[in-house]
């Protein structure tokens, strides 16, 4: 790549906004999910009879199973969230950008 072709690519205001935007919202799903991870360790770790208490009467299954499987949920979930807006928003701001550096 030439590096002319580099610079008015980096020099160009969408691409400025793609990586701005990109980088901001994966370090809000990052923080979201170590909330999340590290929540569930702390409850582990300072009240782990909370996470030992039986969903209901006689039950074999406590609360930490869900609570638990809400977690590794999340993290599905949070990934859906990225990819939605990476197929969308970001990769018609990355398709403008390569149309502008072609010149069409």
């Amino acid at each position: 790549m030439k590096q002319e072709l580099v610079n008015v690519i980096k020099n160009d205001p969408d691409y400025i906004r793609l990586i701005s935007e990109r980088s901001r919202f994966a370090w809000i799903l990052t923080i979201v999910m170590l909330v999340i991870y590290f929540g569930f360790v702390l409850v582990i770790a300072f009240d782990p009879e909370f996470l030992g208490t039986p969903l209901f009467a006689n039950s074999v299954t406590t609360i930490g199973i869900p609570i638990g499987v809400g977690v590794i949920i999340s993290a599905f979930v949070l990934t859906g969230i990225y990819v939605r807006r990476a197929n969308t928003e970001f990769d018609d701001l990355t398709a403008k950008i390569k149309a502008k550096a072609k010149g069409e």
